[in-house]
């Protein structure tokens, strides 16, 4: 995978005839991309909230059910052995996926939400106190918001909030101007989910740490366009959900370096998470299992393996490149669309295309789009903070995977049009 850059506009015939990548072919892998809505062919560009799945996912996740279902770690039985073997080699490869130094620096999460929670609740509560100050940016969803706010009414710390341009962009002058003495965390986006902007977190990380400063970064919307190296990016902790990686919901996984989480107390008790219990002491398990209480989404783990065993077999420098055509071809045609205004137009941006019209709301245009067959986000994509920003009450988002096509982008313009004959 490579950073997706703004491009000189295509026509869409220079957009078909300069892709490499076999877009139909990867399309049969996806079985819902088959189906019709409203009788029109589903276009989904709804992909920043949640992605398809391929069947071998689908597969996986049966097999699990059909085959090896059991609780695992704590069985001597031949299924709960298969299943322990199935969830603890789909952390492996996930460790690979993300370049992670060991197994034990993947944590098993409900997703990013609960990761940046765990950071928030076990770091956080155990190393900051009363005027300390955390950092995060003005183009944050609210799981990387509101966790920090807990936790600064929690011990006395305060937030601050690097500010972002009318394009979108950090203001880093801002951030250098606001890291201090008193700084003791940061929490940034790696990509913006309202956006698409992508954000230099490798010099945000390189940064904080001349100040011996730990940063987080939320990679859901990163993984499925970027490839993540949390060895090169340097961050202390990476946490992204498995439903934006074309894998099962309500799984996720928290990255941190082995020698914060070794020093962080667990996040919830329970069983697993210990090694031994007695009423007047408990020792808690090694890594990962201190922070992994309870029976996990077995299912949900083995699945996300899956995920990353499809994506390993797809070439993602054509990848990448198909899915930089689809926002640059998506970007000049929705932009020559009269009325429409695109919101976020930073140089560096991965497949989100955020737009309004002026006298449209957003939610009247994601109905008349779905009526069309094109199913959108329409909201402020819970980064309210964003919408007032830019001095909107929500956008119209479109997001790509590399399962899209430049046709479903002609079909989204056409539906816009019909959009502005409703409305005038």
């Amino acid at each position: 995978m490579s950073r997706l850059m703004k491009a000189a506009p295509q026509t869409k015939d220079q957009a078909i005839q300069a892709s490499v990548f076999d877009v139909a072919r990867v399309r049969e892998d996806f079985p819902i991309l088959k189906q019709k809505v409203h009788g029109k062919p589903l276009v989904y560009f709804d992909n920043g909230a949640t992605s398809q799945k391929p069947q071998v996912v689908i597969a996986a996740l049966n097999h699990y059910y059909s085959a090896e279902n059991s609780n695992i770690h704590r069985g001597v039985h031949l299924l709960s052995e298969q299943a322990t073997a199935a969830y603890e080699t789909a952390r492996s490869k996930i460790r690979n996926f993300i370049n992670a130094r060991a197994d034990r620096e993947i944590i098993f999460v409900r997703g990013t939400t609960e990761g940046i929670n765990l950071v928030a609740q076990s770091y956080g509560r155990s190393f900051l106190k009363a005027g300390d100050e955390i950092i995060v940016s003005a183009m944050e969803h609210h799981s990387n918001i509101v966790p920090w706010q807990m936790l600064c009414e929690q011990v006395g710390a305060k937030l601050r909030v690097v500010p972002i341009n009318h394009d979108g962009e950090i203001v880093m002058d801002e951030y250098r101007r606001l890291l201090n003495e008193k700084t003791k965390f940061v929490s940034i986006t790696h990509v913006s989910n309202a956006l698409g902007t992508i954000v230099p977190v490798k010099e945000i990380v390189a940064l904080a740490h001349e100040r011996s400063v730990p940063v987080l970064l939320d990679g859901a919307q990163a993984v499925p366009h970027l490839k993540v190296d949390v060895q090169e990016l340097g961050c202390d902790f990476y946490a992204f959900s498995g439903h934006k990686l074309f894998g099962p919901t309500g799984v996720g996984v928290l990255y941190g370096r082995a020698e914060l989480l070794e020093k962080m107390p667990p996040y919830q008790g329970g069983g697993d998470m210990i090694s031994l219990v007695t009423f007047e002491k408990t020792h808690y398990n090694v890594l990962p299992y201190k922070f992994e209480a309870g029976t996990p989404h077995i299912a949900g783990g083995i699945g996300l393996g899956a995920a990353i065993d499809y994506l390993s077999t797809l070439n993602w420098q054509e990848v990448a490149a198909h899915e930089h055509r689809l926002l640059s071809y998506a970007t000049e045609a929705l932009g020559a669309i009269n009325g429409l205004r695109i919101i976020g137009t930073a140089k560096e941006k991965a497949g989100v295309l955020s737009f309004v019209f002026d006298h449209v709301h957003a939610h009247d245009v994601g109905t008349i789009l779905d009526q069309e067959g094109v199913a959108v986000r329409a909201g402020h994509h819970c980064a309210m903070p964003v919408m007032q920003r830019f001095g909107v009450p929500a956008t119209a988002r479109a997001s790509f995977a590399f399962y899209n096509t430049i046709e479903e982008i002609d079909v989204l313009v056409r539906a816009l049009e019909r959009v502005l004959k409703v409305f005038g």
